[in-house]
């Protein structure tokens, strides 16, 4: 595959958690490394990668410390996908479903990820899997349904429920897309989509990041993540939040079997560790817990490459 670039493939058939169907479903996705095989012939080093709420398969350069010569993923066949609803793979937009596209589950796009494996590489069980954020959701909705399709799980600050702040940001963002009368009118709702990009903005980085800043730069930064959000679809903003919405799994953690260490950002104002990370890690039996401070707070997931030698002896089970 060429560096940076995606590869595409399309499932026969895939099927909703509500009973609805699509055929010819896109997958958008990039590998890393090369697989290797077993004495039965199947792959058996995969990896998965999957990125958060506004990311692609592209997110996976946030691990390229773990994945480069001689990182912790380093031997490895990582496989980075768009998620189902995200641009690139099939979603409102990109199938020109617009809001007649099903509405979906996490549990779907994890059940998206896996028909991908099976009917593109016959991967039914992968080395591991790694989420950020909102891709934390679906790797612990894939640890906890599918216990035994997985040896190690990594959640990046992330969460096993939305509740709090993020179901209002999420639910605020549709309202936002909801109520602009563009949206209506079947035009796009520009201004509704800048307002809910600058908005996220602001729970991206750390308190004191933007402390740090002189108004007139928080303005201008401002201004540019309200002119990226322009360029987004709505109805894929408003299905994907409506997934992350619904994101629940307290009956469901004390089903996961796989060896499982949660990274947390101290100033993440996403998912406080004392919200989130911290009783996770208590609700996941045996797991490993990893906090540590940045200024990028949520965005500060990109640093743990820091913690590679760590996350090394963790994936070759020298922790247990």
């Amino acid at each position: 595959m060429e560096e940076g670039k995606p590869s595409y493939f399309n499932l026969g058939e895939f099927r909703f958690e509500s009973g609805e169907k699509l055929r010819d479903v896109r997958v958008e996705y990039k590998t890393i490394g090369e697989p290797s095989l077993n004495d039965e012939g199947e792959i058996d080093n995969a990896v998965v990668y999957i990125h958060g709420w506004s990311g692609d398969f592209s997110s996976v350069k946030r691990i390229a410390d773990l994945t480069a010569p001689g990182g912790a993923l380093d031997g490895f066949f990582v496989i980075s996908m768009s998620s189902l609803g995200s641009p690139g793979s099939a979603s409102p937009s990109t199938t020109s479903l617009g809001d007649e596209f099903p509405a979906y589950t996490v549990l779907d796009m994890v059940n998206f990820q896996r028909q991908f494996l099976n009917e593109k590489f016959g991967i039914k069980r992968v080395r591991g899997v790694i989420g950020t954020s909102m891709g934390g959701f679906q790797a612990l909705q894939w640890a906890a349904e599918y216990p035994h399709e997985m040896e190690f799980l990594m959640p990046l600050v992330t969460s096993w429920r939305t509740r709090g702040v993020n179901y209002a940001l999420f639910s605020y963002m549709n309202h936002l897309i909801e109520s602009d009368p563009d949206f209506a009118a079947g035009r796009k709702p520009r201004r509704a989509l800048s307002l809910s990009s600058m908005l996220m903005y602001l729970y991206g980085l750390s308190r004191e990041y933007y402390s740090g800043l002189e108004n007139p730069e928080l303005e201008s930064a401002m201004r540019d993540m309200g002119s990226e959000g322009e360029l987004m679809d709505p109805h894929d903003v408003l299905w994907r939040n409506r997934a992350a919405m619904n994101h629940d799994l307290d009956d469901k953690l004390s089903r996961i079997r796989a060896r499982t260490l949660i990274f947390g950002v101290n100033q993440d104002q996403y998912f406080p560790p004392e919200l989130d990370t911290i009783p996770m890690a208590e609700l996941i039996h045996g797991s490993e817990l990893i906090l540590f401070d940045s200024e990028c707070g949520h965005l500060g997931v990109n640093e743990i490459g820091k913690y590679g030698e760590l996350i090394a002896s963790f994936i070759k089970g020298d922790s247990e």
